[in-house]
């Protein structure tokens, strides 16, 4: 399961998809400047869910890293 941490509080959480209840898949998405955002992915191919992405959670007003 992607585990999420926020390297300032040491606050964490996990990220499973509302549809089907399976671990999301961490990943990054390239921009067209050149920079890349991590976002987490629903891989079940039966899944309503499955080209859907989500950005990495906040805390403390920094994006959480992903440590799977």
């Amino acid at each position: 399961m992607a585990t999420y941490k926020c390297e300032k509080c040491g606050m964490s959480v996990n990220a499973s998809c509302g549809e089907c209840n399976e671990p999301l898949v961490n990943g990054m998405l390239d921009l067209d400047d050149g920079s890349q955002v991590q976002v987490s992915t629903c891989q079940v191919s039966s899944c309503s869910n499955e080209n859907g992405k989500i950005k990495s959670p906040l805390c403390c007003g920094n994006d959480m890293s992903c440590t799977i």
